[in-house]
Order: C-alpha cells, then sequence, then structure tokens
C-alpha cells in the first residue's frame, strides 16, 4: 500500500488524524542528519520519549500524506461551520474575521462549498438551495 492522503482519508478521522500527525511531528528530533539503525528491544517503547529519536521513512510520509489528511478535513468543514453561524445570527463581517477574509470573499468561499458538495453529491438540492438562502446576498 502506497501512503497517500487518499489512503488515509477513509481511515482516520479529523480528531485521530490531527492526533496522529501531532504525535509524529513530536516525535522527530529535526536532525538533518541521516538515519542510523539502532538495535532495540522489540518491546522496548521507551525510544519514543528519547529527544534524538527519528522518524523512519514509513512514518515520516505518514506525517505528510496526515497533513493532507487533515487539511481536506478541515476544508470540508467550512460549509458545516459557516451555516451554523449563519443559523445563529452571525454577519459576514464576523464569519469574514473568523476566516481571515473580506466579506465577499467569505460569502465566496461559502457558495463555492456548496457547489462542491453538490457536485460530490454530498449536499442535496434541497439542503444546497436552503444554504444559499441562508448565506442571503453577497456583501
Amino acid at each position: 500500500m502506497q501512503i497517500t492522503p487518499e489512503a488515509l482519508e477513509g481511515e482516520f478521522s479529523l480528531t485521530t488524524a490531527a492526533t496522529r500527525l501531532d504525535f509524529l511531528s513530536r516525535r522527530d528530533s529535526g536532525e538533518t542528519t541521516l538515519n542510523t539503525v539502532v538495535d532495540a528491544d522489540e518491546d522496548d517503547w521507551s525510544s519514543i520519549k528519547d529527544p534524538g529519536t527519528s522518524l523512519d521513512v514509513a512514518e515520516a510520509l505518514e506525517l505528510l500524506a496526515l497533513g493532507g489528511v487533515v487539511a481536506r478535513k478541515a476544508h470540508g468543514s467550512r460549509l458545516i461551520g459557516i451555516r451554523a453561524a449563519l443559523r445563529g445570527g452571525a454577519g459576514w463581517d464576523e464569519i469574514a474575521a473568523a476566516l481571515d477574509l473580506a466579506p465577499g470573499e467569505a460569502w465566496d468561499l461559502f457558495a463555492r462549498a456548496i457547489d462542491e458538495q453538490v457536485e460530490a453529491q454530498t449536499l442535496g438540492a434541497d439542503a444546497a438551495a436552503s444554504a444559499r438562502d441562508l448565506a442571503g446576498t453577497r456583501p
């Protein structure tokens, strides 16, 4: 199996992917020297506490792929977050500030997210129409 975001995406929830990403990134020492093989007892997990620990190739590739998984899943949650903020009474100025965008850009992002989910068939036509109504006119 090749380690890719697509291969890992179905296996990890956002929370699990972020936790594993954090674990792997904290485990690596950041050294730039080539790894050397260290013989260790198969049941000895104390090496993960070693500040000199570095990731093996599979773990490094998993770290990279998990970054993609987290980014995709977080990107997918924007529609949910914006829709919830709008339902709660937030305005486009507030939503834009939370996204670090201009209000018109935030509205465009929401409109694109709706279109993407309709195209991916994860959002039905009625739900899309309701989300567009909730968005109102572009600020």
